[in-house]
């Protein structure tokens, strides 16, 4: 059984490393509104005829809420690559158990993944598992 868990963890820590590629590029896909922000912010969305365009404020609001979206992804991703670690090594399961209980807002996948994580930490056995001194940090 203790072998089964262990297949387990490094299951669950491949799928961490692989949502957070997964959440590292979708984070990306704000850069399109940090750009038009930033073009409306400088006027290159006014027409030379009428010389008005969007009001700045409106550039300003679109590239920062971009910028903020493209950070809470990133950090979420890096945070995902940190719990996988942490589960390769069977250290910090509360830090995993919170983690997998913040990717269950992120459907479908991470309800998926943080579903399956915290059914897999609340075993016995694999409590036990977190609970030995991995050899070599004695």
């Amino acid at each position: 059984m203790e072998n089964e868990d262990k297949k387990n963890l490094d299951l669950l820590a491949m799928f961490h490393f692989i949502l957070a590629g997964v959440t590292a590029f979708f984070s990306c896909f704000p850069f399109i509104h940090v750009f038009v922000g930033l073009a409306i912010v400088m006027g290159k969305l006014s027409s030379e005829s009428e010389h008005q365009g969007p009001p700045l404020f409106f550039g300003l609001i679109f590239a920062i809420m971009g910028a903020i979206f493209i950070v809470l992804g990133w950090s979420l991703a890096v945070v995902l690559v940190i719990a996988g670690k942490k589960l390769k090594q069977r250290r910090s399961r509360m830090f995993c158990m919170v983690v997998a209980g913040i990717e269950c807002a992120f459907m479908p996948l991470g309800t998926v993944l943080g579903v399956f994580t915290i059914i897999t930490l609340n075993k016995d056995s694999v409590k036990q598992l977190f609970t030995e001194i991995p050899q070599g940090t004695e």
